[in-house]
């Protein structure tokens, strides 16, 4: 693949190359409910296996076809897990097994793996699959001792398959396991009910009707609780946050006041185990009588059921499950006998080991606080993620300033800069109702820069901003224009306004302004207040940050085409496709996308290629052509080199193909900028928009002296960045050595990692770097305060 053969340097990387598979035998299996992307990490675990020389078997309806053995247990090829990874569900079946539940049917279980030489065992699955993986390992020697009394095995197949390593990958929509940020499945999930909410606001607004929606969820609200962030609902219940007495009167005057407020429609999202405070539980039809005796509003119940479930994997799925799946073939090489039974899970932006049982435990400790009314216990400890939701969803829910900041007297400034990205709305919905919150008269700056020095600047009030989230683009008008030409007039603007602080949401451009105005402070004190920029460009180029809002949205659109590009080609003779992505110079969309979507070869400017290197990805192909493989994808990052043009590559492939495949090439445009927000971007832009708010209250007490705002430090013009496994406010000045200015992209890139899995994931011999794996760490109750806002949703 491009550039396999990087530059040398003083190694003190480890490379997984060291760790061999060869003579052992892997298993993997998928248990209990089905989850978007188990296939993902099915294909990840059977394809990094097989590139490390290990054998590896698929376990076909779960536990109980380890039960039953025979043809349940079958050897998985490289070619058998092909054009799985936009399968929904799982592929290698799922079913819950009472059988495996006994002593009997685990030393069945024992017998069959001993058979086929296989003690290493990879489960996805929730929580219940996981324990019963666990019970299996410690009684794993205690079942070869009886295999040997029952004469099924002898003493030699016992002492060569002495040790069982599991390791473990959560697969549930519900996100109900502690430990971890994201669950495989969730995000596909949310898709779903977001879908579902966006197709019924537009019936429900025009017949000014109430929605009452029901999500899955029996033990865990995560579902209902982001998707009423990402929808902006009027009410959420969920069984870790029990209304009060009395919130029937409560809702219904919310409700009624919403009506009156111009708002022509009510969401209201209920997850099935909704309680109230006397454990008494939650319907929607108790909430659909409640609405329509109380308040005569025309009201329906939409149950979404199984669609949760269904449909292909998102895009963060897939990348999640590849991941993942990875990651637990490294753990299982690296076990040794001590290893505790591990999951790999996802913390932030980072990937992590914990000890299974210990996320068991603690997952289990949720169950017991909530049956004991201990809520806010069970908030604590279902971890990071879920309280910052609840927090911002509290923060968002009361309309009312709060009575300590009433009239702060601080006018706030919000605008957008640069090309327009999915989350903008959400970002600056959320901005101008938590600004309110905190008692700061909120004032919206339409078309950016431009519109500020010619004084497009108006006060935004909390109905202004209603319905925003769901919506794409950017509606406060969004421009390119940098300020530095026009500081006079924005600085006079500054002054008639009486602007104290400024938010700016945008990509590269708002980057670039907020150092200009950060470097005129010297010459005008209008800039010396709180400035603070919210990353926001689907090309992910901003320093600072390892994600920028929007990027999630367009790399659903990259994956959704790139699927169905794909399925043109079913039936027809072999076929390669060359695709065309947008990114500037940052090849972060090609590079993730084509992960998400099954790419063979993905061609950036970060990693310089020739000739030579095109020359080896076409034999590479063609080879894999020659098997039962029959659709190839390339992609290709816009910028990626000026003379290997989409148009060169795409012949080149046709001519060095003809007779094995034929090519076909599309560039996507615009089609990646466009579409209604996913719902990572639209909780991700409500969340960093409420922090950046109460960062920039805290700044502005903090530099409000002799009846006026004044602060010229760094730390004062910051940019909010997700770094690894937190949510960072770092001044701009700092981040200028960290910037390639001249290619429009950060020095560093995390991303770049990710490059060496996509090659081994289509079939190349690369360097792996493991250092940066996964290290096994244990379940923390209370995380350290500055580690306090995940980014993951």
């Amino acid at each position: 693949m491009a550039g396999a053969t990087g530059p040398k340097r003083q190694d003190t990387r480890k490379f997984f190359e060291n760790l061999s598979g060869a003579g052992k035998c892997i298993a993997v299996l998928t248990s209990g409910g089905d989850a978007q992307g188990m296939n993902g990490a099915v294909r990840a675990v059977v394809r990094m296996g097989t590139y490390v020389g290990a054998k590896v078997y698929f376990i076909h309806e779960g536990y109980q076809g380890m039960v039953d053995g025979g043809d349940y247990i079958k050897e998985a090829t490289w070619e058998s897990v092909s054009s799985v990874l936009q399968v929904g569900g799982t592929v290698i079946g799922s079913a819950r097994c009472k059988e495996f539940r006994s002593h009997e049917g685990r030393l069945k279980a024992a017998h069959n793996l001993v058979q086929r030489g296989i003690t290493y065992l990879c489960v996805i699955g929730g929580d219940g699959s996981l324990t019963g993986a666990n019970l299996f390992r410690e009684e794993w020697s205690g079942l070869l001792n009886e295999l040997i009394e029952q004469g099924l095995i002898d003493e030699e197949a016992a002492r060569s398959h002495s040790q069982l390593h599991i390791v473990g990958m959560v697969g549930s929509i519900d996100n109900d396991f502690c430990g971890t940020d994201m669950t495989i499945g969730t995000d596909s999930a949310l898709h779903r009910i977001i879908e579902v909410v966006d197709a019924i606001m537009t019936t429900a607004q025009s017949h000014q009707r109430t929605f009452v929606l029901e999500v899955m969820g029996r033990h865990c609200g995560y579902l209902a609780l982001v998707s009423a962030l990402a929808c902006g609902a009027d009410w959420v219940f969920i069984p870790e946050m029990p209304p009060e007495d009395g919130w029937e009167d409560n809702m219904c005057q919310k409700l009624s006041e919403n009506r009156a407020d111009k708002k022509r429609l009510n969401i209201i999202i209920v997850a099935e185990g909704a309680i109230d405070c006397h454990n008494k539980a939650i319907t929607p039809d108790y909430i659909k009588d409640l609405v329509v005796s109380r308040l005569g509003f025309d009201t329906r119940v939409t149950i979404l059921g199984h669609v949760q479930r269904g449909g292909t994997p998102s895009a963060f799925d897939r990348i999640l499950a590849s991941r993942m799946g990875v990651e637990a073939v490294l753990a299982l090489l690296e076990a040794s006998t001590d290893t505790p039974a591990c999951v790999v899970s996802l913390v932030g932006n980072q990937a992590v080991r914990l000890p299974l049982m210990e996320c068991v435990q603690m997952t289990q400790e949720v169950q017991k606080a909530m049956d004991e009314k201990k809520f806010d216990e069970a908030v604590r400890l279902r971890g990071r993620s879920f309280e910052n939701n609840l927090s911002t969803y509290r923060l968002l829910a009361s309309q009312t300033a709060r009575s300590d900041l009433q009239n702060s007297s601080f006018n706030v400034a919000v605008m957008n800069v640069g090309a327009p990205a999915a989350g903008m709305n959400a970002a600056v919905r959320s901005a101008v109702r938590v600004g309110i919150t905190e008692g700061h008269k909120m004032f919206a700056v339409n078309d950016g820069f431009e519109g500020f020095y010619k004084g497009q600047i108006k006060e935004i009030k909390w109905g202004d901003v209603g319905g925003w989230t769901g919506q794409g683009g950017s509606l406060l008008g969004t421009k390119r224009t940098l300020p530095a030409k026009h500081l006079d007039e924005i600085a006079e603007q500054m002054r008639i306004h009486n602007i104290t602080a400024l938010l700016v949401i945008g990509g590269f451009e708002a980057f670039e302004s907020l150092l200009e105005l950060y470097e005129a402070r010297a010459n005008y004190k209008e800039f010396c207040i709180p400035m603070c920029i919210l990353p926001a460009t689907i090309s992910n180029n901003v320093p600072g940050t390892d994600h920028s809002l929007g990027a999630d949205t367009s790399l659903n659109a990259i994956v959704e085409t790139c699927d169905r590009i794909k399925q043109s080609a079913s039936g027809t003779k072999r076929r390669v496709f060359i695709i065309e992505t947008m990114g500037g110079y940052c090849g972060y969309l090609a590079t993730v996308g084509g992960l998400a979507a099954g790419a063979d070869t993905v061609y950036i400017y970060e990693e310089p290629f020739d000739i030579r290197d095109l020359q080896a990805n076409v034999e590479h192909l063609t080879q894999k052509m020659k098997t039962s493989i029959q659709r190839g994808l390339v992609l290709r990052n816009e910028n990626c080199n000026e003379n290997f043009t989409t148009d060169f590559i795409y012949q080149l492939y046709s001519e060095e193909g003809r007779g094995v495949f034929d090519c076909r090439k599309n560039i996507l445009g615009h089609m990646q900028q466009g579409g209604a927000p996913s719902p990572f971007d639209r909780n991700f832009g409500t969340k960093v928009a409420a922090k950046a708010i109460q960062w920039i209250t805290q700044t502005l007490k903090e530099s409000y002296k002799e009846g006026r705002v004044f602060t010229n430090s760094e730390d004062t013009a910051c940019l909010l960045g997700m770094r690894r496994r937190a949510m960072v406010f770092q001044p701009v000045a700092q981040l200028r050595e960290e910037t390639d200015f001249v290619h429009r992209i950060p020095k560093e890139q995390w991303w770049l990692k990710l490059r060496p899995l996509m090659k081994i994931l289509a079939k190349y011999k690369t360097s792996y770097d493991v250092s940066d794996a996964g290290q096994l760490e244990h379940v923390t109750r209370v995380r350290p305060k500055e580690n306090d806002a995940s980014a993951a949703i």
